[in-house]
């Protein structure tokens, strides 16, 4: 006689196992979702502010420092020239280097194609990636008119450019050479030394894409070549007076008249800016070419060497810092006596193979705002460019619509100085 028996329960020991793994399930779903170097890189990706942030003046009680009291400067700075400065009949223009990677970065499509975060606003104004570089530029020129009205920008770039901006102070020199990404750090260099072109009153044409402004730098020092040997070509040797030249980045502003440098320091060919970094003491950013005959030719000697051991020894930093590691490598190995003078903040001058190099002090001539953490210990009162790195831009921007509607510079430094340790979305 068959025994009618019930459906079987689970035993209590499986369901004991299910229950203890459903976390591990999970667990492994989450992974799948969010692979491991993407969790750790949202982790480690420093958050960025998108708008100004403004935080205490470092600085404040320090000797010779901007002193601030909200946006308010409370004490003098103190400008580097003279009134024999002012009346100089020689003439400066600033050098830089611009290039951009995306063709259609003004068309329609283009603009349509935007990502929402790669939109930036500024004040009342928004800014694809081309938009924010083009921005960057006119403030560049805007501080130069405003500090120094006589002086006008060269823009050297890629002769195939096809983008316009009109200035007024700003003409274009088109240099042949190789502008691909892992390249620019050199083909700065290079287009400084080599042979170029230019076409007399032409109008400035510009374009740089944001995402190269890191390697801008190198960008700069492959480019010095071409430049100076077209004015050692073209200058008139019975001129009695010169056109200095500063090859700079674009991310600055010139906050004083930079015209006393060539009349304090009447000996110098080539003039770069040092601080106090063991592997990186020298800075690109910012170099200062005297307009004489022999200083374009001492000056090309001195960037030739520099490009040398740059194509040598550093192409493997190409796309950043290898300019820097070779203007260092150059500078130590023939003048390894200023290595020392590195971490004062007094101007100093050396004799490297026949070129008078003068050093100047970052701290002047380079000020860059720190960004987040670490030692700070305010702005010098007298500062003469702030270099605006990295994600800093957007203080470029934020700054000159203040200064913009203040005329205030001392003021505006003291927006720079509160908001400088903020990382910004640029």
């Amino acid at each position: 006689m068959g025994i009618c028996r019930g459906r079987k329960r689970p035993p209590l020991l499986l369901l004991l196992v299910l229950f203890l793994s459903l976390p591990l399930f999970l667990s492994v779903s989450r992974l799948y979702q969010n692979p491991p170097i993407q969790v750790e890189l949202e982790r480690s990706r420093p958050k960025k502010s998108d708008h100004l942030i403004l935080g205490p003046a470092a600085g404040q009680g320090l000797p010779n420092r901007l002193q601030c009291q909200g946006l308010k400067a409370i004490n003098k700075l103190h400008s580097l020239k003279s009134d024999q400065d002012i009346q100089i009949g020689d003439k400066v223009s600033f050098v830089i280097v611009y290039t951009i990677y995306n063709n259609s970065y003004g068309s329609h499509s283009a603009r349509m194609d935007d990502k929402l975060s790669d939109i930036a606003t500024v004040g009342s104004n928004f800014y694809n990636k081309f938009e924010r570089s083009m921005a960057i530029l006119n403030v560049f020129i805007d501080f130069i008119q405003v500090s120094m009205p006589n002086s006008n920008v060269i823009l050297l770039t890629d002769p195939s450019s096809k983008f316009t901006m009109r200035r007024s102070q700003a003409t274009t020199l088109a240099i042949p050479g190789d502008y691909s990404r892992g390249n620019l750090m050199l083909q700065r260099i290079k287009s400084y030394i080599v042979d170029g072109c230019v076409e007399p009153g032409e109008a400035f044409v510009g374009n740089w894409e944001l995402t190269s402004f890191c390697s801008s730098a190198c960008f700069l020092l492959l480019k010095i070549e071409a430049f100076l040997e077209t004015q050692i070509q073209e200058h008139p040797k019975s001129s009695k007076s010169s056109s200095h030249y500063i090859f700079t980045d674009s991310d600055i502003a010139v906050v004083d008249d930079l015209r006393h440098i060539f009349h304090k320091y009447p000996d110098f060919h080539v003039g770069l800016t040092f601080r106090n970094n063991k592997n990186q003491p020298l800075n690109s950013g910012f170099i200062a070419v005297r307009g004489t005959p022999d200083g374009l030719h001492k000056a090309k000697f001195f960037l030739e060497e520099v490009a040398n051991t740059y194509s040598s020894k550093f192409m493997q930093a190409s796309r950043m810092l290898g300019d820097q590691l070779a203007l260092a490598w150059v500078v130590k190995s023939h003048l390894l006596s200023s290595v020392k003078k590195f971490n004062r903040h007094e101007a100093f001058s050396g004799e490297l193979n026949g070129v008078s190099v003068l050093f100047l002090p970052c701290a002047v001539y380079n000020w860059t705002p720190p960004e987040g953490a670490g030692q700070f210990h305010g702005m010098p009162l007298d500062v003469q460019v702030v270099h605006f790195k990295g994600s800093r831009k957007r203080l470029m921007l934020e700054a000159w619509n203040f200064y913009n509607s203040t005329s205030n510079l001392p003021s505006m430094l003291c927006l720079i100085l509160k908001s400088g340790r903020t990382k910004y979305d640029f």
